[in-house]
């Protein structure tokens, strides 16, 4: 490597500019990379959520998602292992692929199934959301929406159709449906009883909706000298018109929707309720995607609400309620600031060391040079500034000093044996050349191994290894380069009669530096002493090392413990609640007011910010994939507490927590959840760092061994809040139809579960049907449902309404009478004949029961997951999603 050094001293202005080319590309490079608490954890995954309103766990499980698992694992490619979690009508499939596959080729495999399969899926299944997923997809920040005089569905449509469609223009940023309130939906409100007197059922007025609101294109007509646009009043304007739309004609008789229902802008019952410290809410996740920069994202959130700002009604209050951002920049700033401390003690050292201003200002320069040059192949390479990449540049800020002093410190010495300057520089550079490329290539190769590492470690070690090899690289480079360079500049040949009179100077600082070196040759003498010594009684020595090394081997016994990443108290902590399965979602609610209170009682006002409840379960199987809590019901909750910045530990509360909770709440299951962005990246997407899957063909024996298993998990030192996560208690009744008796009276199984679906769950899942909002452009959903409250007991339930096929033929237009007629013309109306009518009770009984309340499968068999925490450090099993499966 001589040669370089010669060309060097020979092209000075060369490397002049080469050195101010790193300083510009190495800035560009800081400005321009992503900024994140982590390195990017590609690891792909699909997710793949699959919606039918009504449809139990069970039934979601059998007909809708093992279908799909089976025929994902003949026709995409390259699959690691297939998860799935089914809900009451939502069920969650997440495919793992294997390493550097094709991401976008799998998801269009994916896609292709997925629409192949709707033909053998039950009637009225929508096509599913398909969605890329990594562990880096996490929110980085919550918005509160809330305002004095603005109800919960104004609340929703501003979150839904206002706000989150501005937030997805900004890079990197996701915003799934809002959480809470309640949902803008045309709803139709059915009077069972009227439906009964009028010898009605539900099915007639999903079909009256159907025929009457449409969307029918006309055309165009030519006449005399124009062409005219011909459009019809297929789709009413205003809601109120919908109660007048006609369902048939009795006897003479027109059967209006307002006979036997209530047409209005309402909202389907409630799943989902929020509530900030106490007052119902609106939340929004933003999430972070890919590589993005967390700090980019937030700012553009808050860029793009100020513009929004005289869009949005003047009392609509939105509230960063947890800003991810926070930390990040704090455990960025961090590193950074220590960082520029080690960097500033090591030029002290420097300077006192060699005692020359000059020879400092080299090793000064050499090493931000070296850590530019790394950040520029990382930027290269399409890493982050994160806490990895820049911890290890920190790592290297000492070790970068040895080139460069090592180099500065030989000059000087062949600068003292008399030597001219250009001649000091190639001796001293010849002379360390080997011994500094062996050192460099040594350090080098103790970062190797990291590129061995598989999984999560991999992505997070890796670029931390990448940054230091980068600097150590560029360090030996610009020793041989820029250091020479420099060096011809700087130094000075040696000055016998200069030095005399440094000997006898008054200047302070000189003084400081003969007394330092005065006291370190002292020093030096000591250690030789000392060095001799252990040399001359080397086995007593070496008895002595070897006791005190074994020692130290009492440091890996607990209380140390082992752990993947150290805990971060981030100021918050998330607690979900799990009430008896299939408690409403008003109870649910009433038990998080005393919750609430409870942790109020265990926090000092003084240190609390804010109490966020989310209840219930989300309104799109969307929000449900990115969930951490995995909920199963209305009788789940998350209650999310803000500390203030001069808390106490966090961990403390959480611990006095969860003793108090389940003392005061038995039959409560508490668990705490990942809040800060750190854990929720390591976790995976989990709500727990341990998840044990028992999988097998057989569900309810996997039931039986998980529940032996929690038993030895729960005695665990260190393990916490361990549970089972599916519930199988849920509370179901079961309709038996008796279809001879059914059929005798002109009935069918498809007449009965078309009357209950309606009834309970909607008209929209099987016959969807739309209104479009003149002022807004919104188009939003109609829908034909009993009210909850006019079905609350069986002997409602089995009085339900239920019609058979009707026999009525009818005609559009034209000569012959039917229901419509051109303009001008008169209209008649032939009227239909009535369908048989009777009541649920009188063609079957109702069996009440439980059920499965989730069902899990990996690799399309059923799967059981205990999740358990860790409490302290002593559990030596402690790791990223650890799953040990049997």
């Amino acid at each position: 490597m001589m040669w370089i050094v010669r060309l060097a001293l020979r092209r000075p202005y060369t490397f002049a500019v080469f050195a101010f080319l790193i300083l510009l590309l190495g800035v560009f490079s800081i400005v321009s990379m992503p900024t994140d608490i982590f390195p990017n954890i590609d690891i792909p995954v699909v997710t793949v959520v699959w919606q039918y309103a009504g449809l139990s766990a069970q039934e979601m499980s059998t007909r809708i998602i093992f279908n799909s698992e089976r025929g994902m694992t003949t026709t995409v490619n390259d699959i690691e292992h297939i998860e799935s979690q089914s809900l009451n009508g939502i069920g969650v499939i997440k495919i793992f692929f294997q390493p550097h596959v094709n991401i976008g080729s799998a998801v269009a495999q994916v896609t292709a199934i997925s629409q192949v399969q709707l033909r053998q899926l039950p009637p009225g299944t929508t096509p599913p959301f398909i969605i890329q997923y990594n562990a880096s997809s996490v929110p980085v920040l919550q918005l509160g929406l809330s305002g004095q005089g603005l109800d919960e569905q104004r609340l929703n449509d501003l979150g839904q159709n206002n706000i989150r469609t501005q937030l997805a223009t900004i890079e990197g940023a996701q915003t799934p449906f809002p959480y809470g309130g309640k949902q803008r939906q045309i709803q139709v409100d059915l009077d069972l009883h009227a439906l009964e007197a009028k010898g009605l059922s539900p099915v007639d007025v999903v079909n009256a909706i159907n025929a009457q609101n449409i969307i029918a294109p006309s055309g165009t007509m030519k006449v005399d000298r124009f062409e005219y646009a011909i459009e019809t009043n297929s789709a009413p304007a205003v809601v109120n018109d919908l109660n007048n739309l006609p369902i048939k004609a009795v006897n003479g008789a027109v059967i209006y929707i307002r006979d036997v229902a209530h047409v209005r802008d309402g909202s389907p019952p409630q799943t989902n309720i929020v509530r900030v410290n106490g007052s119902r809410a609106i939340l929004m996740s933003v999430m972070k995607t890919g590589s993005s920069s967390t700090l980019d994202i937030i700012k553009g959130v808050q860029n793009v609400l100020a513009n929004m700002k005289g869009q949005l009604p003047p009392e609509l209050r939105i509230s960063a309620l947890s800003d991810q951002s926070i930390f990040v920049r704090g455990a960025i700033n961090g590193v950074v600031r220590e960082a520029i401390i080690a960097a500033c003690l090591t030029a002290i050292m420097i300077l006192v060391f060699l005692g020359s201003f000059r020879s400092t200002v080299i090793i000064a320069v050499s090493i931000p040079l070296s850590i530019l040059c790394s950040l520029i192949m990382l930027y290269v390479l399409g890493e982050t500034v994160n806490i990895m990449t820049l911890g290890g540049l920190a790592l290297a800020v000492g070790i970068l000093v040895d080139d460069a002093t090592v180099e500065i410190e030989n000059i000087n010495r062949n600068l003292e044996s008399g030597k001219e300057i250009e001649q000091a520089i190639l001796d001293g550079a010849a002379q360390i050349a080997t011994p500094a490329l062996v050192s460099t290539l040594a350090i080098c190769i103790v970062f190797v191994p990291m590129f061995f590492l598989s999984g999560v470690a991999r992505y997070l070690f890796v670029p931390m290894a990448e940054a230091v090899v980068f600097a150590m690289l560029a360090s030996y480079l610009l020793s041989r380069t820029v250091v020479p360079t420099m060096a011809k500049y700087l130094l000075q040949e040696h000055d016998d009669a200069q030095m005399a009179r440094k000997m006898v100077s008054r200047n302070p600082l000189v003084r400081f530096q003969l007394g330092f070196e005065s006291g370190f040759s002292k020093m030096r003498l000591g250690y030789l002493r000392l060095l001799t010594l252990c040399v001359d009684y080397a086995r007593s020595f070496l008895i002595l090392f070897t006791v005190f090394s074994i020692g130290s081997v009492v440091l890996l016994t607990p209380p140390l413990g082992q752990d993947f990443f150290p805990n971060v108290d981030a100021g918050q902590f998330k607690i979900h609640v799990r009430a008896r399965t299939g408690t409403r979602i008003e109870e649910t609610a009433l038990l998080c007011d005393h919750i609430d209170g409870t942790i109020r009682e265990q926090i000092p006002a003084k240190e609390l910010v804010t109490i966020v409840d989310n209840i219930g379960l989300p309104y799109s199987g969307l929000n449900l994939s990115y969930s951490t809590s995995a909920p199963i019901g209305p009788a789940d909750a998350d209650i999310q507490v803000q500390l203030t910045e001069d808390h106490h530990p966090t961990g403390d509360y959480v611990e006095k927590l969860r003793t108090v909770l389940n003392r005061e709440y038995p039959g409560v299951t508490f668990y705490v959840l990942p809040v800060d962005i750190v854990t929720q990246i390591l976790n995976f997407g989990l709500s727990a760092p341990i998840d044990i899957q028992i999988v097998g063909p057989d569900l309810y024996g996997n039931r039986a061994l998980a529940e032996k298993m929690l038993n030895e998990v729960r005695y665990v030192p260190g393990a916490a809040d361990a549970r089972i996560q599916q519930p199988f208690d849920y509370p179901n009744m079961t309709v038996n139809v008796d279809r001879t008796r059914a059929e005798d009276i002109g009935l069918t199984q498809a007449n009965v579960a078309q009357s209950i679906l309606v009834s309970l769950s909607g008209s929209f899942q099987t016959t969807p049907n739309f209104y479009l909002d003149p002022k807004s452009g919104v188009t939003y959903n109609v829908a034909i449902q009993a009210p909850q409250y006019r079905l609350d007991s069986l002997a409602q339930l089995r009085s339900l309404p239920v019609t058979g096929s009707g026999q009525a033929t009818q005609q559009i237009m034209g000569g012959a009478p039917g229901i419509g007629a051109v303009a001008g013309a008169p209209a008649t109306h032939v009227p239909g004949v009535p369908s048989p009518v009777d009541v649920l009770g009188n063609v079957a009984t109702i069996v009440p029961g439980t059920e499965l309340g989730t069902v899990s499968h990996y690799n399309v068999q059923p799967v059981l997951d205990i999740y358990t925490n860790v409490d302290g450090t002593d559990l030596r099993t402690s790791s990223c999603a650890d799953r040990a499966t049997r």
